[in-house]
């Protein structure tokens, strides 16, 4: 009987070590929760609460509730302003949004299936050059002179190839990991039956791939339907703006309309709000599949 008793008592002890620190993790992970939601909503309920107040109550940049309400007025205004600009941004950042993901699709697909299945010098050299693209800033100034040589400055042709070539290393490294999961034998039994290289891939490889097409689609349309800095450089022109270069609209050296700023800012947070609230499950299904496999 003693040593059965001697037996239990270090089992007991390594389950209650264990419930312990089970219970510190769910503590410092509610913690962090709670940090995050913080974080997000504190300044997105400044954004919200601002965008519905008067000008002079706006530029105090308080978190106090509105004393009047003027959340229509502020959209409206927003929208009329400039010769309704914030409507011909959307409709370009839109554009500039589906074109590249269409592009990054089918070329990101393309080049990480041929990076993958042809391991060679120059693959390995193109998969470094790739990798370096995701630390590596572009260059403003060589970039503007490429694209006037090409006669694409200030142009949509421009704007895209720029977005496409910023995101392609990382959407090729999504595309790899999950690549590396789908067998060879694959390949080799579809060359038998005849199948050339196009028929192979665009028939059998991409479709397999729809896991990963939906976080391609999602984290990129949220990357370049926000982006501020590269339509600046890249796409500049009244005619030209894209939504979020239309918060200079309301911001000056000396005044600054802070209930439109703010109100412009929740009318170009929503749509790619909706989209990330409505597909996030995908983006992690698919990221997950995509490091799983790989």
């Amino acid at each position: 009987m003693s040593q059965a008793n001697s037996m239990t008592q270090p089992l007991k002890s390594t389950s209650k070590e264990k419930q312990k620190k089970n219970a510190v993790m769910i503590i410092v992970e509610t913690i962090a929760v709670l940090l995050c939601a913080v974080f997000f909503l504190v300044p997105f309920y400044f954004i919200i609460v601002n965008s519905m107040k008067t000008s002079a109550d706006a530029a105090k940049l308080s978190i106090a509730w509105p004393t009047e309400f003027r959340i229509w007025d502020n959209f409206l205004e927003v929208i009329q302003a400039r010769d309704y600009m914030v409507l011909t941004a959307f409709f370009n950042s839109t554009v500039i949004t589906v074109v590249s993901i269409i592009l990054l699709i089918i070329v990101g697909s393309m080049a990480a299936f041929v990076l993958h299945r042809r391991i060679s010098k120059l693959s390995r050299s193109l998969s470094g050059l790739f990798l370096a693209g995701l630390m590596i800033p572009p260059a403003v100034v060589p970039t503007i002179w490429v694209l006037e040589q090409f006669n694409i400055f200030k142009t949509f042709t421009g704007i895209i190839l720029v977005e496409v070539a910023i995101q392609i290393p990382f959407t090729i490294l999504l595309y790899t990991g999950f690549i590396a999961a789908i067998p060879k034998e694959i390949d080799e039994a579809a060359i038998i039956d005849g199948c050339g290289g196009g028929k192979l891939f665009f028939r059998i490889i991409f479709p397999m791939l729809k896991p990963v097409h939906s976080t391609v689609i999602i984290l990129n349309a949220v990357t370049i339907f926000n982006d501020f800095v590269h339509p600046l450089y890249f796409f500049p022109g009244s005619e030209n703006a894209t939504v979020q270069l239309t918060l200079y609209n309301f911001m000056s050296m000396y005044n600054t309309d802070w209930n439109l700023l703010f109100a412009n800012v929740l009318l170009i947070t929503i749509p790619p709000f909706i989209l990330f609230l409505f597909f996030s499950e995908k983006i992690v299904s698919g990221m997950a599949a995509g490091a799983v496999k790989g």
